[in-house]
Parts: C-alpha cells; structure tokens; sequence
C-alpha cells in the first residue's frame, strides 16, 4: 500500500547556488532581523551610565580631537570649510563604515552556537549588523546637523545643494561595502583566528588612507591615486560637498565606489555562503 505524503510547513534543501540572497527567506525571518537590530542597539551601552548619549558624544571627541591635532597643530588646511564641519562630515560617515565592517567580520565566530542549534538564514546576522548601525548612524548625522545649522545661521561658508539627494545612496555604498568587505573577512577567521586581531588595525590604517582628515585639493599627486583607490575617500569627498559645498564633485567619485560595491558583495555573498556549509566544523 503507498504511504500517504505528509504536507510540511517547512522543507530544508542545500543551497543549489553560491549566489544566493536569500531574500525570501529572509523576508520570511523579518521579525528575527528586527529582533537582531533592537538587541544590538540596546546591548551595547546597556550597562553604561550615560547610554545613548554615547553616541553623541564618541563623534564629538573625535572631532574636537582631530580639530585640535590635525587642524591647529599640523596645520592642515579644510579647504575654506569650519574644521569642526569638516572633521565631523568625514567621522560620522567613517563610524558607520567601521562599526559595521567591525562587527560584519565578527559574524560566524562571534555566533557560532546559535548557528549550531537554530535554523535561520544566515545572512540575516549581517543584515541586522548593517541596520542597527544605521540607527546609530542616523543620531550622528543629527548631531552633524546641528552643528551644520549652527555655522549656517552664523553666516559661514556652507552651501549645501541639490546634491543631498545622493546622500542616501552614499548610505548604501556604505552598507554594502562594510557588508561585502566584513563578510568576506568573517569567512576567513573561521579558520584564521589572527584577522580577528588584525581588523581594528586595518580599519584604522585604512582610516589614515582616506578623505577623512584632508581634503582631496591638499593630497600631493603622488599619493592621490592610493588615497582616492579607498571607496570611502570617494563616498566622504561626495557627502562633504553636498552638505558644505566644498572640495570638488567628479562622477567617478560615485562609479567608482559603486562598481566597488557590486563586486565586493558578490565576492562576500559567495564566499560567505561557501563557508556557511562547513564553518561548524572548524569553530
């Protein structure tokens, strides 16, 4: 007698391409990526004493420190623009990029043992990373803002114009490519344990090699081809003058990093799905 099929609700097969999002399944697991995003942005200053007030104040240490560094002691010109401005345009833009590249890599390791108990697609982890760092994104652009207000109603030479429309692309350049570079790194430490060590290092270098604490008018030529080939240094030039109306605006400055986008996330999908199969193993 032929056994009667049984109707699941739920069937698992092996992936049958290493190009894949996922997105129905992720869409399906929506409530589990907003579930990452509030745990991650609750989590971090949980325990701490002043909170979320953190997130104001981090950039504004940052800023006042490079103001006082870089543009009083070095000298460094701004192009005609606020240092504070300057500075704080290219740091709220950079803490983006780090924190999610920064916790992106940590990935696999950092959730191996629920990777090993529940099922869930897995790229909802950098997914959540991405947006929650967002939101703490979008505190330091208000803090940016104010500031930004603040030097308009005083009368310095700030223009921002038509070109904010391009601000939330730059926002998703940002996002891909911290998820593309993190994911791919994330992959890598399943195995190499050193990366781990190594990542705060390399952002940081990476930082130095970037638009963030000069404009791209005071790079000497020999060095501009280094600096300008870090898709941030485009992403940060582009941000900076549509909010100050300083610098200068190529188109190269968006395909560049958009090109660079594309093929970082293919390369990260790729290579993360690769290691999804048998990253338990070696954990």
């Amino acid at each position: 007698m032929k056994e009667k099929e049984e109707d699941w609700t739920l069937v698992i097969e092996p992936k049958s391409s290493l190009f894949d999002l996922q997105l129905k399944e992720v869409w399906r697991y929506r409530d589990l990526l907003i579930m990452f995003v509030t745990r991650d942005f609750i989590s971090v200053y949980k325990q701490t004493i002043l909170g979320p007030i953190w997130f104001f104040l981090q950039p504004l240490f940052t800023t006042i420190t490079f103001t006082i560094v870089f543009g009083r002691i070095a000298g460094i010109s701004t192009g005609g623009v606020p240092p504070l401005l300057f500075y704080m345009a290219g740091i709220t833009c950079w803490n983006y990029f780090s924190a999610c590249l920064t916790a992106t890599s940590n990935t696999f390791v950092g959730n191996a043992n629920i990777f090993g108990k529940v099922y869930f697609p897995r790229l909802i982890t950098p997914l959540s990373i991405v947006v929650s760092n967002i939101l703490k994104f979008g505190v330091q652009f208000l803090l940016f803002l104010v500031f930004l207000l603040y030097y308009m109603v005083t009368g310095d030479s700030v223009q921002p114009n038509i070109y904010l429309l391009l601000v939330p692309f730059l926002i998703i350049l940002m996002a891909v490519i911290s998820m593309g570079f993190g994911m791919i790194i994330s992959a890598m430490t399943t195995r190499y344990r050193d990366l781990h060590f190594l990542i705060g290092f390399g952002v940081q270098l990476a930082m130095y090699g970037s638009t963030v604490i000069y404009p791209v008018s005071e790079i000497p030529e020999k060095y501009k081809t280094f600096i300008m080939a870090n898709p941030m240094s485009s992403i940060i030039e582009v941000f900076r003058f549509a909010f100050l109306g300083s610098g200068t605006l190529q188109w190269s400055y968006i395909a560049y990093p958009t090109v660079f986008a594309a093929v970082i996330l293919v390369l990260g999908v790729i290579v993360f799905n690769k290691v999804e199969k048998t990253f338990i193993d070696t954990v």
